[in-house]
């Protein structure tokens, strides 16, 4: 199944699209709503695969919040304006549904949606159906599981090297690959989750302490282009591990 979001704030619009994704069997509404407020707020909360956006909202236009989204999910764009057509491809929507449409063009729209999500490799684990987009601890506890744009993927937490807050999301640096895991989470619930050879050292980085290289003055050196500053609130804690790992005078 594909959890979809439906966004509009004219309620006609809204209960049209709501109806249509309900006669699409593969679609299922993750969520409905009336602003880019209320949708930035279920997909804090929610595992959402694709999103029907109208472009024209009052508080926020849709191609702006789209925009505005770090990993954001698909995007098929509904409007009665046109001329937005152009500008909706640029951001990689997977299709236009110009106002009015009928069921046909928006079944059209799904399988498109449908086309773009099975292109992509399924070398993560599937999608679960609840809606927790927190850590989820595995059977043996050696790995975490995170949503990143619209999958869920496993984590090896060894793999870690530091994760680096950013904003409302995660960057998750690993041994493994160059490019770091950005998803929704706050800092706070990652630090539960890790073990205790993860230390906060700052309000934006837990470094996996395994991975220090070197302590030098006031930041922490993971290796040649990686120096993380130590923050005044966390420099305690650090001392204290430092000192009962310290061999010398």
């Amino acid at each position: 199944m594909i959890r979809v979001l439906a966004i509009d704030d004219e309620p006609l619009a809204l209960q049209q699209l709501t109806t249509y994704i309900g006669k699409v069997p593969f679609l299922e509404l993750a969520g409905q709503c009336q602003s880019a407020t209320e949708a930035r707020e279920i997909l804090n909360n929610e595992i959402v695969d694709a999103i029907f956006c109208d472009i024209n909202m009052p508080d926020l236009n849709g191609m702006d919040f789209v925009k505005s989204l770090a990993t954001p999910p698909l995007v098929v764009f509904t409007t009665a304006y046109s001329e937005y057509a152009v500008e909706g491809f640029k951001i990689n929507a997977v299709d236009y549904l110009l106002k009015p449409f009928g069921l046909d063009d928006f079944r059209r729209a799904a399988n498109r949606l449908k086309e773009r999500i099975e292109a992509v490799p399924q070398t993560s684990a599937p999608t679960p159906t609840t809606s927790h987009p927190s850590p989820i601890p595995s059977d043996d506890d050696d790995s975490i599981f995170v949503k990143t744009d619209y999958k869920v993927i496993k984590i090896a937490i060894s793999d870690i090297r530091y994760v680096e807050a950013m904003s409302e999301y995660l960057k998750i640096h690993l041994d493994s690959q160059p490019k770091p895991i950005i998803t929704l989470l706050s800092m706070k619930k990652m630090e539960e989750r890790l073990p205790d050879y993860f230390m906060r050292i700052h309000r934006s980085y837990i470094i996996n302490l395994k991975q220090i290289q070197e302590v030098n003055k006031n930041r922490v050196i993971m290796d040649a282009d990686t120096y993380l500053p130590i923050g005044d609130n966390y420099r305690d804690a650090f001392n204290d591990y430092l000192n009962k790992k310290f061999l010398g005078k």
